[in-house]
């Protein structure tokens, strides 16, 4: 772990891929909105030949984005697109031809702003379909969308992929890719509460000096040295510390979970998904290395289903985002000749649901 870039790594790794699609069934507009006095640059996707039923903002998850220029989410647009609907994506300050710059550590609370700055102006600006609004987003985008449902009562509906709780995900996701390489399960274990520990100390206000004591296991571990890009004794202990403890005023300010040691990225995450009241389709992959899904689906039928139509779909041999896989590992795709193929069913159960909700 890069010490000053600690909390980077709590967000989770999200929805980027674009699949293409072959039969555009829309006309693609370009469409720039102001958030903060910067100007963000999107694309509005609009049915051919019909006025559209709503609009469907499709909100990032963590991560830089270049999503304009090279047509993410393409598939999932159209096949929006294909049942009356109207798209609209942008990229996030300091990404593709958007003003500004990047901030990792935007609040979600912030990121919920935003989306709703690029409401208003759609509605205000009068584009087609804007008077009906529906939100598409996944991972850390799943965090953001029921904050803005509870701040802005207009949204008719909620389509969340790969879902996240209240908590940061990255302690699920290295148990589960150290499974995936063959680690024995007590040396998992030790990793997994060193990262717990480190991120206590680090939390709490601890030294420099505890943290490198009490993660020297997890610093050394070679998945989570490539997760982090960096290389053992390449850095300068000393220009390590000051990065501790430059980055260690942000984290302090975190609240940690008592019971987990995890670290709670939106407070009071029931609460805000007990206010969703508007028809939910939740989608998961069963494969997914990321997110526990599982825990997240469970969180969905306790809260969301008692007050409103939730539909829950998984897909198995499915990994984070969505995409056929063996083994949902983080670095499947990377090291191996596996073509990106969309789930069977999975474009197909938005495109039902959509008419189901009409």
């Amino acid at each position: 772990m890069k010490l000053g870039k600690v909390k980077h790594i709590f967000i989770g790794i999200i929805l980027t891929l674009s699949v293409s699609y072959s039969q555009a069934q829309s006309e693609r507009q370009i469409f720039e909105f102001e958030f903060e006095g910067v100007t963000l640059n999107g694309v509005l996707n609009l049915p051919n030949d019909q006025e559209p039923k709503g609009l469907v903002h499709l909100v990032h998850g963590s991560g830089r984005t270049n999503a304009v220029e090279q047509e993410w989410y393409s598939d999932i647009r159209e096949s929006i697109v294909k049942n009356g609907y109207a798209t609209y994506m942008w990229d996030k300050m300091g990404c593709g031809k958007s003003g500004g710059t990047f901030d990792y550590n935007q609040s979600v609370y912030n990121s919920a702003d935003e989306v709703i700055a690029a409401i208003n102006t759609l509605k205000k600006q009068q584009i087609p379909g804007s008077e009906s609004i529906g939100l598409y987003g996944g991972s850390r985008a799943t965090w953001i969308n029921p904050i803005v449902i509870g701040q802005y009562d207009e949204i008719k509906f909620w389509i969340s992929v790969s879902g996240v709780d209240d908590k940061e995900n990255w302690g699920y996701l290295l148990q589960q890719n150290l499974r995936i390489e063959g680690m024995a399960e007590d040396s998992i274990q030790l990793i997994y509460n060193q990262w717990v520990e480190g991120n206590r100390i680090y939390n709490s206000g601890g030294s420099f000096e505890a943290y490198m004591n009490a993660t020297k296991a997890l610093r050394t571990n070679p998945f989570r040295l490539r997760f982090t890009g960096e290389t053992i004794g390449e850095v300068d202990q000393e220009e390590e510390k000051k990065r501790y403890y430059s980055g260690q005023k942000l984290f302090m300010k975190e609240k940690l979970d008592e019971e987990t040691g995890l670290q709670i990225v939106v407070e009071d995450f029931d609460r805000i998904l007990s206010n969703v009241n508007i028809p939910v389709l939740a989608l998961f992959g069963e494969k997914d290395m990321n997110v526990d899904w599982k825990k997240t689906k469970a969180l969905y039928e306790q809260i969301i289903a008692p007050k409103t139509d939730l539909t829950v779909k998984s897909f198995p041999s499915c990994n984070h985002n969505i995409i056929k896989c063996e083994t949902g590992g983080f670095y499947e795709f990377q090291d191996n000749d596996i073509p990106y193929e969309r789930c069977d069913g999975f474009l197909d159960a938005i495109e039902e649901w959509l008419k189901e909700i009409d």
